[in-house]
């Protein structure tokens, strides 16, 4: 049976781990070209070794999002490899700062917060979402049916208290998203955003670190539970990056179990 996605490519950031994993997974099983771009070579080869497993492409490119120049090679790269360019996810984001990454948000007053993470947050957040979509642009414009699915954040749309930067980094990227479809829909370009609620390592993290704070979190979710990066992450990303959304732009999709909901 043929994939949903035969013959595409697709780039997906954060790619190595979590729901980024997930996502490069299922594109590549549903028969997607996928490049898997991650800071990483260790973890890019674990995602390229499940890919392989379900049968299908896949190939790593070694991408700190933070770095312009990183990202124009793995565009350049992808291109250069697959012939095109139909599918963009930007997922990767970085906690903390450059000097002293964090695996999540650092929570912090916002009186006290450090500028270091909110310029690295931006950085990694809606500053590398605009680099990667100004540069698969032109490939996705010429394949006529591009999809671009950016990744905002429940944390953002409620404010959540200690978290400034990824905050409003968030929305910053919700904002640039839904920029890109109005301009861009007159090219067969979707853009959409999912703002997930999924077991990703950061999500992980936290529920480590943070006991308390994510006990409470999950008993705000009416299905009682985190979503799972390959059934609940990366089947709404097949979905997005597919024929069955082509009428479906601008949008942010609550991959969440129904938190949005919550007061």
């Amino acid at each position: 049976m043929a994939g949903l996605l035969d013959g595409r490519t697709a780039i997906v950031t954060g790619a190595g781990r979590g729901i980024g994993r997930g996502i490069a997974v299922e594109l590549a099983r549903e028969g997607a070209n996928v490049v898997v771009a991650s800071r990483s070579q260790g973890s890019i080869d674990e995602t390229l070794a499940e890919i392989g497993a379900a049968g299908g492409t896949g190939v790593g490119m070694v991408c700190d999002v933070g770095n312009q120049g990183h990202i124009a090679a793995t565009v350049a790269g992808a291109v250069e490899r697959f012939g095109a360019l139909h599918i963009l996810v930007n997922n990767a984001q970085s906690f903390g700062t450059a000097e002293q990454p964090a695996p999540t948000p650092v929570i912090t007053p916002l009186e006290d917060f450090n500028d270091g993470e909110w310029d690295r947050t931006f950085a990694t957040g809606p500053t590398a979402t605009y680099y990667f979509m100004k540069a698969a642009f032109p490939h996705l414009k010429a394949s006529g049916a591009g999809r671009i699915i950016n990744f905002g954040s429940y944390w953002g749309q409620v404010g959540y208290e200690g978290s400034a930067a990824y905050n409003a980094a968030k929305e910053a990227i919700r904002g640039l998203t839904r920029t890109a479809a109005r301009e861009w829909g007159k090219y067969g370009i979707t853009a959409n955003v999912i703002n997930p609620a999924i077991a990703s390592d950061a999500l992980q993290s936290f529920v480590r670190n943070q006991p308390d704070h994510a006990r409470k979190a999950v008993e705000t979710i009416p299905l009682r539970r985190y979503g799972d990066i390959y059934a609940d992450g990366g089947r709404l990303a097949v979905f997005l990056a597919g024929d069955d959304a082509a009428f479906l732009t601008g949008m942010t999709f609550q991959a969440d179990g129904g938190l949005f909901m919550s007061p």
